[in-house]
Protein backbone atom coordinates (compact mmCIF):
# COMPACT_ATOMS: atom_id res chain seq x y z
CA UNK A 1 0.00 0.00 0.00
CA UNK A 2 2.79 2.16 0.82
CA UNK A 3 4.77 1.64 -2.34
CA UNK A 4 1.03 2.18 -4.25
CA UNK A 5 0.55 5.75 -2.54
CA UNK A 6 4.19 6.79 -2.75
CA UNK A 7 4.23 5.91 -6.61
CA UNK A 8 0.72 7.59 -7.42
CA UNK A 9 2.51 10.80 -5.07
CA UNK A 10 5.35 11.42 -7.40
CA UNK A 11 3.71 10.76 -10.75
CA UNK A 12 0.71 12.71 -10.38
CA UNK A 13 0.34 16.49 -10.81
CA UNK A 14 -2.00 18.56 -8.77
CA UNK A 15 -6.04 17.19 -8.39
CA UNK A 16 -8.54 20.35 -8.19
CA UNK A 17 -8.63 20.80 -4.86
CA UNK A 18 -4.90 20.04 -3.45
CA UNK A 19 -3.49 23.55 -4.41
CA UNK A 20 -6.26 25.07 -2.32
CA UNK A 21 -5.10 22.59 0.58
CA UNK A 22 -1.59 23.59 0.12
CA UNK A 23 -2.02 27.42 -0.33
CA UNK A 24 -3.66 27.57 2.34
CA UNK A 25 -1.42 25.21 4.32
CA UNK A 26 1.40 27.17 3.75
CA UNK A 27 -0.71 30.60 4.60
CA UNK A 28 -1.16 28.60 8.11
CA UNK A 29 2.52 27.73 8.52
CA UNK A 30 4.41 30.91 7.37
CA UNK A 31 1.86 33.37 7.95
CA UNK A 32 -0.13 32.30 11.50
CA UNK A 33 -3.47 33.66 9.85
CA UNK A 34 -7.10 32.22 8.90
CA UNK A 35 -8.00 33.92 5.40
CA UNK A 36 -8.54 31.60 2.66
CA UNK A 37 -10.53 27.85 2.31
CA UNK A 38 -12.62 28.74 5.57
CA UNK A 39 -14.97 25.68 4.80
CA UNK A 40 -13.08 23.34 5.48
CA UNK A 41 -11.59 23.75 9.30
CA UNK A 42 -7.43 23.78 10.14
CA UNK A 43 -6.18 20.36 10.82
CA UNK A 44 -6.13 18.54 7.83
CA UNK A 45 -4.50 21.10 6.37
CA UNK A 46 -1.98 21.69 9.82
CA UNK A 47 -1.01 17.80 8.77
CA UNK A 48 -0.78 18.84 4.90
CA UNK A 49 1.36 22.14 6.39
CA UNK A 50 3.86 19.44 7.80
CA UNK A 51 5.28 18.52 4.36
CA UNK A 52 5.03 21.82 3.16
CA UNK A 53 7.14 23.12 6.17
CA UNK A 54 9.67 20.74 5.15
CA UNK A 55 9.65 21.12 1.69
CA UNK A 56 10.81 24.83 2.62
CA UNK A 57 9.09 26.71 -0.57
CA UNK A 58 9.28 30.17 -1.34
CA UNK A 59 6.19 31.75 -0.21
CA UNK A 60 4.53 35.47 -1.47
CA UNK A 61 3.78 37.01 1.52
CA UNK A 62 2.19 40.06 -0.63
CA UNK A 63 -0.22 37.85 -2.46
CA UNK A 64 -3.53 38.90 -2.40
CA UNK A 65 -6.37 36.97 -4.41
CA UNK A 66 -8.66 33.66 -4.15
CA UNK A 67 -8.04 30.51 -2.68
CA UNK A 68 -8.21 28.80 -6.05
CA UNK A 69 -5.36 31.34 -6.95
CA UNK A 70 -3.04 30.75 -4.11
CA UNK A 71 -2.23 27.47 -4.57
CA UNK A 72 -1.17 28.15 -8.03
CA UNK A 73 0.62 31.03 -7.55
CA UNK A 74 2.44 29.11 -5.02
CA UNK A 75 2.85 26.16 -6.69
CA UNK A 76 3.92 27.64 -10.64
CA UNK A 77 4.41 31.39 -9.80
CA UNK A 78 6.98 31.55 -6.82
CA UNK A 79 9.65 29.92 -8.29
CA UNK A 80 9.04 26.23 -6.16
CA UNK A 81 9.23 22.69 -7.76
CA UNK A 82 5.81 21.80 -8.04
CA UNK A 83 6.38 17.84 -8.01
CA UNK A 84 8.60 17.98 -5.19
CA UNK A 85 6.11 20.83 -3.29
CA UNK A 86 3.37 17.96 -3.74
CA UNK A 87 5.00 14.58 -2.69
CA UNK A 88 6.58 16.72 0.27
CA UNK A 89 2.59 17.67 1.01
CA UNK A 90 1.14 14.76 0.37
CA UNK A 91 3.56 12.48 2.68
CA UNK A 92 2.19 12.97 5.47
CA UNK A 93 -1.82 12.06 4.14
CA UNK A 94 0.16 8.96 3.24
CA UNK A 95 1.57 8.28 6.69
CA UNK A 96 -1.81 9.12 8.36
CA UNK A 97 -3.35 6.38 5.78
CA UNK A 98 -0.81 4.07 6.78
CA UNK A 99 -1.40 4.25 10.73
CA UNK A 100 -5.30 4.15 10.17
CA UNK A 101 -4.45 0.69 8.48
CA UNK A 102 -3.09 -0.66 12.08
CA UNK A 103 -6.38 0.48 13.35
CA UNK A 104 -8.60 -1.48 11.07
CA UNK A 105 -6.10 -4.65 11.68
CA UNK A 106 -6.14 -3.86 15.27
CA UNK A 107 -9.95 -3.29 16.01
CA UNK A 108 -10.77 -6.64 13.44
CA UNK A 109 -8.73 -8.91 15.56
CA UNK A 110 -9.93 -8.13 18.66
CA UNK A 111 -13.38 -8.61 17.34
CA UNK A 112 -12.56 -11.79 15.45
CA UNK A 113 -9.04 -12.54 15.83
CA UNK A 114 -5.52 -12.29 14.37
CA UNK A 115 -6.95 -13.89 10.71
CA UNK A 116 -10.06 -11.90 10.75
CA UNK A 117 -7.75 -9.07 11.61
CA UNK A 118 -5.18 -9.88 8.69
CA UNK A 119 -8.27 -10.25 6.22
CA UNK A 120 -9.67 -6.54 6.91
CA UNK A 121 -6.41 -5.25 6.85
CA UNK A 122 -5.79 -6.80 3.41
CA UNK A 123 -9.38 -5.24 2.16
CA UNK A 124 -7.94 -2.03 3.82
CA UNK A 125 -4.84 -2.21 2.24
CA UNK A 126 -5.61 -2.85 -1.23
CA UNK A 127 -8.63 -0.20 -1.45
CA UNK A 128 -8.44 1.33 -4.62
CA UNK A 129 -10.47 4.42 -2.92
CA UNK A 130 -8.02 4.54 -0.08
CA UNK A 131 -4.99 4.31 -2.29
CA UNK A 132 -6.37 6.80 -4.19
CA UNK A 133 -7.14 9.36 -1.73
CA UNK A 134 -4.52 8.41 0.74
CA UNK A 135 -2.12 9.34 -1.52
CA UNK A 136 -3.45 13.07 -2.14
CA UNK A 137 -2.89 16.14 0.22
CA UNK A 138 -6.70 16.44 0.59
CA UNK A 139 -9.31 16.11 3.83
CA UNK A 140 -11.31 12.91 2.98
CA UNK A 141 -8.85 10.07 4.11
CA UNK A 142 -7.80 11.78 7.37
CA UNK A 143 -11.35 13.09 8.47
CA UNK A 144 -12.90 9.43 8.46
CA UNK A 145 -9.71 7.80 9.65
CA UNK A 146 -9.83 10.24 12.82
CA UNK A 147 -14.09 8.79 13.10
CA UNK A 148 -12.72 5.27 12.87
CA UNK A 149 -10.26 5.92 15.55
CA UNK A 150 -12.65 7.16 17.87
CA UNK A 151 -15.42 4.42 17.30
CA UNK A 152 -12.54 1.61 17.79
CA UNK A 153 -11.44 3.73 21.04
CA UNK A 154 -15.37 3.58 21.86
CA UNK A 155 -14.78 -0.09 21.76
CA UNK A 156 -12.42 -0.50 23.88
CA UNK A 157 -13.81 2.16 26.34
CA UNK A 158 -16.21 -0.63 27.12
CA UNK A 159 -13.07 -2.07 29.41
CA UNK A 160 -11.06 1.09 29.93
CA UNK A 161 -13.12 4.23 30.13
CA UNK A 162 -11.09 6.61 32.13
CA UNK A 163 -8.64 6.31 30.04
CA UNK A 164 -10.36 5.86 26.53
CA UNK A 165 -13.08 8.30 26.46
CA UNK A 166 -11.17 11.06 26.79
CA UNK A 167 -9.24 9.62 23.94
CA UNK A 168 -12.16 9.51 21.89
CA UNK A 169 -12.64 13.02 22.53
CA UNK A 170 -9.98 14.00 21.08
CA UNK A 171 -9.98 11.51 17.60
CA UNK A 172 -13.66 13.08 17.22
CA UNK A 173 -12.63 16.71 17.82
CA UNK A 174 -9.37 15.90 14.75
CA UNK A 175 -12.36 14.77 12.75
CA UNK A 176 -14.63 17.68 13.43
CA UNK A 177 -11.09 19.66 12.76
CA UNK A 178 -10.15 18.20 9.58
CA UNK A 179 -13.82 17.73 7.74
CA UNK A 180 -17.19 19.49 8.79
CA UNK A 181 -19.16 16.23 7.34
CA UNK A 182 -18.48 14.61 10.26
CA UNK A 183 -20.54 16.42 12.18
CA UNK A 184 -23.74 14.35 11.72
CA UNK A 185 -21.69 11.41 13.70
CA UNK A 186 -21.36 13.76 16.83
CA UNK A 187 -24.51 12.12 18.49
CA UNK A 188 -24.02 8.79 17.54
CA UNK A 189 -20.55 8.74 19.31
CA UNK A 190 -21.92 10.36 22.40
CA UNK A 191 -24.44 7.62 22.22
CA UNK A 192 -22.34 5.12 22.01
CA UNK A 193 -19.79 6.69 24.59
CA UNK A 194 -22.44 6.96 27.25
CA UNK A 195 -23.70 2.86 26.39
CA UNK A 196 -19.56 2.21 26.59
CA UNK A 197 -19.79 3.41 29.74
CA UNK A 198 -22.51 1.87 31.21
CA UNK A 199 -21.47 -1.44 29.84
CA UNK A 200 -17.74 -0.92 31.69
CA UNK A 201 -19.95 -0.46 34.89
CA UNK A 202 -22.25 -3.53 34.30
CA UNK A 203 -19.07 -5.37 33.67
CA UNK A 204 -17.32 -4.03 37.03
CA UNK A 205 -20.47 -4.96 38.81
CA UNK A 206 -20.37 -8.71 37.70
CA UNK A 207 -17.15 -9.07 40.23
CA UNK A 208 -17.38 -6.04 42.25
CA UNK A 209 -19.93 -4.37 44.51
CA UNK A 210 -23.51 -3.17 42.31
CA UNK A 211 -23.55 0.44 42.09
CA UNK A 212 -27.03 2.05 42.03
CA UNK A 213 -28.44 2.56 38.87
CA UNK A 214 -28.61 5.94 39.17
CA UNK A 215 -25.28 6.61 39.72
CA UNK A 216 -24.29 4.00 36.60
CA UNK A 217 -26.44 6.63 34.32
CA UNK A 218 -24.62 9.87 35.76
CA UNK A 219 -21.46 8.20 34.89
CA UNK A 220 -22.96 7.21 31.24
CA UNK A 221 -24.04 10.66 30.75
CA UNK A 222 -20.72 12.38 31.57
CA UNK A 223 -18.87 9.87 29.92
CA UNK A 224 -21.05 11.36 26.58
CA UNK A 225 -20.14 14.91 28.22
CA UNK A 226 -16.77 14.21 28.43
CA UNK A 227 -16.62 13.38 24.68
CA UNK A 228 -18.42 15.93 23.17
CA UNK A 229 -16.15 18.95 25.59
CA UNK A 230 -13.33 17.60 24.64
CA UNK A 231 -13.50 17.61 20.77
CA UNK A 232 -15.26 20.91 20.93
CA UNK A 233 -11.85 21.25 23.04
CA UNK A 234 -9.35 19.96 20.01
CA UNK A 235 -11.09 22.17 17.44
CA UNK A 236 -10.88 25.30 18.84
CA UNK A 237 -6.97 24.44 19.85
CA UNK A 238 -6.54 23.53 15.86
CA UNK A 239 -7.39 27.28 15.14
CA UNK A 240 -5.86 28.74 18.25
CA UNK A 241 -2.66 27.14 16.89
CA UNK A 242 -2.88 28.86 13.56
CA UNK A 243 -3.41 32.28 14.97
CA UNK A 244 -3.99 32.61 18.76
CA UNK A 245 -5.61 35.87 18.48
CA UNK A 246 -8.57 34.26 16.65
CA UNK A 247 -8.82 36.80 13.62
CA UNK A 248 -11.12 35.86 11.34
CA UNK A 249 -12.19 38.40 8.69
CA UNK A 250 -14.00 37.17 5.87
CA UNK A 251 -12.29 37.27 2.25
CA UNK A 252 -15.15 35.76 0.55
CA UNK A 253 -18.81 36.08 0.76
CA UNK A 254 -20.39 34.22 4.00
CA UNK A 255 -23.86 33.37 2.70
CA UNK A 256 -27.28 33.79 5.08
CA UNK A 257 -28.40 30.96 6.64
CA UNK A 258 -32.08 30.62 7.55
CA UNK A 259 -34.41 28.37 9.24
CA UNK A 260 -33.27 25.12 11.23
CA UNK A 261 -30.02 25.50 9.88
CA UNK A 262 -29.30 28.67 10.83
CA UNK A 263 -30.39 27.88 14.20
CA UNK A 264 -27.84 25.38 14.70
CA UNK A 265 -25.03 27.35 13.27
CA UNK A 266 -25.59 29.99 15.87
CA UNK A 267 -25.94 27.63 18.68
CA UNK A 268 -22.51 25.47 17.71
CA UNK A 269 -20.26 26.28 20.67
CA UNK A 270 -16.93 26.89 17.76
CA UNK A 271 -15.00 29.47 16.76
CA UNK A 272 -16.70 32.18 14.20
CA UNK A 273 -14.43 30.93 11.41
CA UNK A 274 -15.69 27.63 11.76
CA UNK A 275 -19.82 28.82 11.58
CA UNK A 276 -18.86 30.51 8.79
CA UNK A 277 -17.25 27.97 7.31
CA UNK A 278 -20.79 25.83 7.57
CA UNK A 279 -22.62 28.48 6.25
CA UNK A 280 -20.66 28.61 3.17
CA UNK A 281 -21.22 24.59 3.07
CA UNK A 282 -24.66 25.55 2.67
CA UNK A 283 -24.41 27.95 0.38
CA UNK A 284 -22.75 25.84 -1.47
CA UNK A 285 -26.10 22.62 -1.00
CA UNK A 286 -27.70 25.25 -2.67
CA UNK A 287 -26.23 25.49 -5.53
CA UNK A 288 -27.08 23.51 -9.22
CA UNK A 289 -24.55 21.26 -9.51
CA UNK A 290 -24.06 19.11 -12.63
CA UNK A 291 -23.78 15.29 -11.78
CA UNK A 292 -22.83 11.96 -14.38
CA UNK A 293 -24.29 8.73 -13.55
CA UNK A 294 -24.16 5.81 -15.78
CA UNK A 295 -23.60 8.22 -18.76
CA UNK A 296 -26.63 10.19 -17.68
CA UNK A 297 -25.70 14.49 -17.57
CA UNK A 298 -27.95 15.61 -15.12
CA UNK A 299 -28.54 18.71 -12.56
CA UNK A 300 -29.02 18.10 -8.90
CA UNK A 301 -28.17 15.33 -7.42
CA UNK A 302 -29.69 11.69 -6.88
CA UNK A 303 -29.93 10.16 -3.81
CA UNK A 304 -28.42 6.99 -4.41
CA UNK A 305 -25.64 8.08 -6.09
CA UNK A 306 -23.18 7.08 -3.71
CA UNK A 307 -24.21 3.88 -3.22
CA UNK A 308 -24.05 3.48 -7.06
CA UNK A 309 -20.92 4.99 -7.25
CA UNK A 310 -19.43 2.83 -4.76
CA UNK A 311 -20.86 -0.33 -6.61
CA UNK A 312 -18.72 0.35 -9.53
CA UNK A 313 -15.63 1.18 -7.84
CA UNK A 314 -15.22 -1.10 -4.87
CA UNK A 315 -13.54 -4.94 -5.82
CA UNK A 316 -15.98 -7.37 -6.69
CA UNK A 317 -14.54 -9.56 -3.72
CA UNK A 318 -14.55 -6.75 -1.33
CA UNK A 319 -18.65 -6.29 -2.14
CA UNK A 320 -18.82 -9.91 -1.30
CA UNK A 321 -17.21 -9.78 1.59
CA UNK A 322 -18.65 -6.63 2.98
CA UNK A 323 -22.29 -8.22 2.92
CA UNK A 324 -20.79 -11.25 4.31
CA UNK A 325 -19.43 -9.19 7.29
CA UNK A 326 -22.58 -7.36 7.93
CA UNK A 327 -24.82 -10.06 7.95
CA UNK A 328 -22.32 -11.53 10.73
CA UNK A 329 -21.91 -8.95 12.67
CA UNK A 330 -25.74 -9.08 13.18
CA UNK A 331 -26.22 -12.93 13.16
CA UNK A 332 -23.52 -13.75 15.46
CA UNK A 333 -24.48 -13.83 18.88
CA UNK A 334 -20.96 -12.89 20.23
CA UNK A 335 -20.12 -9.98 17.47
CA UNK A 336 -23.87 -8.59 17.85
CA UNK A 337 -22.51 -6.31 20.27
CA UNK A 338 -19.91 -4.69 17.71
CA UNK A 339 -22.44 -3.81 15.51
CA UNK A 340 -23.74 -0.85 16.35
CA UNK A 341 -20.30 0.81 16.67
CA UNK A 342 -19.30 -0.31 13.16
CA UNK A 343 -22.66 0.00 10.83
CA UNK A 344 -24.63 2.63 12.74
CA UNK A 345 -21.40 5.28 12.78
CA UNK A 346 -21.33 4.38 8.86
CA UNK A 347 -24.62 4.32 7.50
CA UNK A 348 -25.06 7.86 9.26
CA UNK A 349 -22.28 9.31 7.65
CA UNK A 350 -23.50 7.41 4.35
CA UNK A 351 -26.76 8.95 4.58
CA UNK A 352 -25.59 11.91 5.16
CA UNK A 353 -23.25 11.78 2.42
CA UNK A 354 -26.52 10.68 0.22
CA UNK A 355 -28.32 13.72 1.43
CA UNK A 356 -25.69 16.40 0.14
CA UNK A 357 -25.99 18.05 -3.42
CA UNK A 358 -22.83 17.16 -4.56
CA UNK A 359 -22.55 13.96 -6.87
CA UNK A 360 -18.36 14.40 -7.14
CA UNK A 361 -17.08 10.89 -6.12
CA UNK A 362 -16.57 8.03 -3.69
CA UNK A 363 -14.41 10.51 -1.73
CA UNK A 364 -17.24 11.46 0.08
CA UNK A 365 -17.75 7.86 1.38
CA UNK A 366 -14.38 6.56 1.80
CA UNK A 367 -15.30 5.63 5.43
CA UNK A 368 -17.32 2.90 3.94
CA UNK A 369 -14.03 0.86 3.10
CA UNK A 370 -12.46 1.37 6.67
CA UNK A 371 -15.48 -0.08 8.58
CA UNK A 372 -16.58 -2.44 6.39
CA UNK A 373 -13.14 -3.33 6.57
CA UNK A 374 -13.30 -4.58 10.06
CA UNK A 375 -16.89 -5.96 9.66
CA UNK A 376 -15.68 -8.11 6.37
CA UNK A 377 -13.03 -9.53 9.22
CA UNK A 378 -15.58 -10.50 11.01
CA UNK A 379 -16.49 -13.49 8.61
CA UNK A 380 -13.56 -15.55 10.12
CA UNK A 381 -15.25 -16.25 12.97
CA UNK A 382 -18.47 -17.86 11.94
CA UNK A 383 -17.77 -21.69 13.43
CA UNK A 384 -19.69 -23.99 10.39
CA UNK A 385 -20.30 -26.96 12.55
CA UNK A 386 -20.93 -28.94 8.89
CA UNK A 387 -17.14 -30.19 8.27
CA UNK A 388 -17.21 -29.38 4.18
CA UNK A 389 -18.15 -25.60 5.33
CA UNK A 390 -16.24 -25.50 7.92
CA UNK A 391 -13.12 -26.39 5.39
CA UNK A 392 -14.72 -24.93 2.30
CA UNK A 393 -15.50 -21.27 4.52
CA UNK A 394 -11.86 -20.34 5.20
CA UNK A 395 -10.69 -21.04 1.41
CA UNK A 396 -13.39 -19.19 0.06
CA UNK A 397 -12.78 -15.84 1.87
CA UNK A 398 -9.39 -16.46 1.29
CA UNK A 399 -9.44 -16.54 -2.47
CA UNK A 400 -12.27 -13.73 -2.68
CA UNK A 401 -8.99 -11.38 -0.87
CA UNK A 402 -6.64 -12.73 -3.39
CA UNK A 403 -9.60 -11.66 -6.10
CA UNK A 404 -9.42 -7.87 -4.56
CA UNK A 405 -5.55 -7.78 -4.21
CA UNK A 406 -5.40 -9.11 -8.43
CA UNK A 407 -8.05 -6.55 -9.29
CA UNK A 408 -6.17 -3.50 -7.23
CA UNK A 409 -2.40 -4.51 -8.50
CA UNK A 410 -4.16 -4.73 -12.18
CA UNK A 411 -5.00 -1.30 -12.22
CA UNK A 412 -1.84 0.06 -10.37
CA UNK A 413 -0.67 3.11 -10.76
CA UNK A 414 -3.88 4.05 -11.99
CA UNK A 415 -5.95 4.11 -8.86
CA UNK A 416 -8.31 6.91 -9.00
CA UNK A 417 -10.31 5.83 -12.42
CA UNK A 418 -10.76 2.61 -11.28
CA UNK A 419 -13.47 0.31 -11.47
CA UNK A 420 -14.06 -3.32 -11.11
CA UNK A 421 -14.33 -6.00 -13.45
CA UNK A 422 -17.90 -5.92 -13.56
CA UNK A 423 -17.80 -2.76 -15.20
CA UNK A 424 -15.04 -2.73 -17.25
CA UNK A 425 -11.99 -1.45 -15.30
CA UNK A 426 -10.22 1.58 -14.74
CA UNK A 427 -10.60 2.32 -19.15
CA UNK A 428 -14.15 2.48 -18.86
CA UNK A 429 -15.44 4.34 -15.67
CA UNK A 430 -15.17 7.46 -18.07
CA UNK A 431 -18.28 6.06 -19.79
CA UNK A 432 -20.57 5.88 -15.90
CA UNK A 433 -18.49 8.23 -13.99
CA UNK A 434 -17.07 11.84 -13.42
CA UNK A 435 -15.02 14.10 -11.53
CA UNK A 436 -12.85 12.65 -8.68
CA UNK A 437 -13.68 9.09 -9.68
CA UNK A 438 -11.51 8.94 -12.38
CA UNK A 439 -10.44 12.37 -13.72
CA UNK A 440 -9.34 15.00 -10.91
CA UNK A 441 -6.69 16.90 -13.17
CA UNK A 442 -4.22 14.15 -11.70
CA UNK A 443 -2.35 13.56 -15.52
CA UNK A 444 -1.82 17.07 -16.78
CA UNK A 445 2.31 15.65 -16.36
CA UNK A 446 1.83 12.09 -17.67
CA UNK A 447 -0.13 13.85 -21.20
CA UNK A 448 2.88 16.72 -21.60
CA UNK A 449 4.89 13.27 -21.86
CA UNK A 450 2.62 11.23 -24.22
CA UNK A 451 2.71 14.33 -26.44
CA UNK A 452 5.86 14.61 -26.21
CA UNK A 453 6.87 10.99 -27.19
CA UNK A 454 4.04 10.14 -29.99
CA UNK A 455 3.05 13.01 -31.02
CA UNK A 456 6.27 16.16 -30.86
CA UNK A 457 5.19 19.02 -33.23
CA UNK A 458 1.64 18.36 -33.51
CA UNK A 459 -1.13 21.35 -33.53
CA UNK A 460 -2.77 20.72 -29.96
CA UNK A 461 -5.99 22.12 -28.52
CA UNK A 462 -6.98 21.19 -25.15
CA UNK A 463 -9.92 21.20 -22.63
CA UNK A 464 -8.34 20.41 -19.38
CA UNK A 465 -10.23 20.13 -16.15
CA UNK A 466 -7.91 20.19 -13.19
CA UNK A 467 -5.67 22.91 -11.52
CA UNK A 468 -2.42 22.25 -12.95
CA UNK A 469 -0.69 24.70 -15.22
CA UNK A 470 0.14 22.85 -19.01
CA UNK A 471 2.51 25.45 -19.70
CA UNK A 472 4.58 24.53 -17.16
CA UNK A 473 4.95 21.00 -18.31
CA UNK A 474 5.65 22.17 -22.00
CA UNK A 475 2.16 21.83 -23.36
CA UNK A 476 1.09 24.77 -25.88
CA UNK A 477 -2.01 24.47 -27.15
CA UNK A 478 -5.09 26.23 -27.53
CA UNK A 479 -8.93 26.47 -26.41
CA UNK A 480 -11.15 24.49 -29.09
CA UNK A 481 -14.19 25.90 -28.04
CA UNK A 482 -12.79 29.68 -29.01
CA UNK A 483 -11.83 28.56 -32.29
CA UNK A 484 -13.88 28.11 -35.42
CA UNK A 485 -14.67 24.22 -36.14
CA UNK A 486 -12.88 24.09 -39.19
CA UNK A 487 -9.57 25.16 -37.50
CA UNK A 488 -9.83 22.75 -35.13
CA UNK A 489 -7.78 20.31 -36.43
CA UNK A 490 -4.81 18.28 -34.98
CA UNK A 491 -4.97 16.71 -31.56
CA UNK A 492 -8.34 17.65 -29.27
CA UNK A 493 -7.51 16.77 -25.92
CA UNK A 494 -10.15 15.95 -23.45
CA UNK A 495 -10.51 15.64 -20.04
CA UNK A 496 -12.79 12.74 -19.65
CA UNK A 497 -14.46 14.87 -16.91
CA UNK A 498 -14.88 17.92 -19.41
CA UNK A 499 -16.03 15.17 -22.51
CA UNK A 500 -18.86 13.38 -19.88
CA UNK A 501 -20.66 16.73 -19.13
CA UNK A 502 -19.73 18.48 -22.90
CA UNK A 503 -22.29 20.38 -24.88
CA UNK A 504 -22.85 22.55 -27.76
CA UNK A 505 -19.75 23.09 -29.60
CA UNK A 506 -17.35 21.02 -27.28
CA UNK A 507 -19.91 17.84 -27.76
CA UNK A 508 -19.75 18.65 -31.59
CA UNK A 509 -15.89 18.48 -31.68
CA UNK A 510 -15.22 15.18 -29.92
CA UNK A 511 -18.26 13.41 -31.95
CA UNK A 512 -16.45 14.46 -35.01
CA UNK A 513 -13.25 12.98 -33.82
CA UNK A 514 -11.61 10.09 -33.71
CA UNK A 515 -10.03 8.94 -30.36
CA UNK A 516 -6.71 7.73 -30.96
CA UNK A 517 -5.12 7.47 -27.56
CA UNK A 518 -5.82 7.81 -23.79
CA UNK A 519 -3.60 8.77 -20.91
CA UNK A 520 -3.80 7.48 -17.65
CA UNK A 521 -7.57 6.22 -18.25
CA UNK A 522 -8.54 10.35 -17.58
CA UNK A 523 -7.45 12.28 -20.42
CA UNK A 524 -8.59 11.15 -23.77
CA UNK A 525 -7.13 11.98 -27.58
CA UNK A 526 -9.05 12.74 -30.34
CA UNK A 527 -7.73 13.10 -34.20
CA UNK A 528 -9.49 16.00 -36.08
Amino acid sequence: MAVAMVTAAVQQTPTIDEPVYVGAAAEYVYEHRLVHNPEHPPLGKLVIGTGVALADPQVDHSFTGDQGRLGRHLLYESGNDPWRLMLFARLPVIVLTLSFGLIVFAFARELAGATGGLVALSLYAFSPDVIAHGSLATLDVPAAGFVLASVWLLWRARHRPRWCVPLVGVALGAALATKMSALPVVPVVAALAAWSVWCARASAEATGPIEPRRRTLVRAVAGAGVVVLVAIGVVWGTYLVVDPRLRWVPQQHVPVVHGLRGLVVELLPLPEAYRDGMRIQFGFENHPWQGFLFGRLYTGSLWYYLPAALLVKTPLGTLVLWAAGSVTLVAVRRLRPAAPWLLVPAAVLLASAMLGSRDFGTRYAVFVPMFLAVAAGCVVAVRWRWAPLAVGAPVAVGALVLFVAVSSLRTYPYYLPYSNEAFGGPAKTRLRLHDSNVDWGQDLGRLANRLRERYPGERIWLVYKGSGVPSFYGIRAADPRRAPASEVRGLLVVSDSAAAKATGRLAELIDSGRPIDTVGHSITIYRR
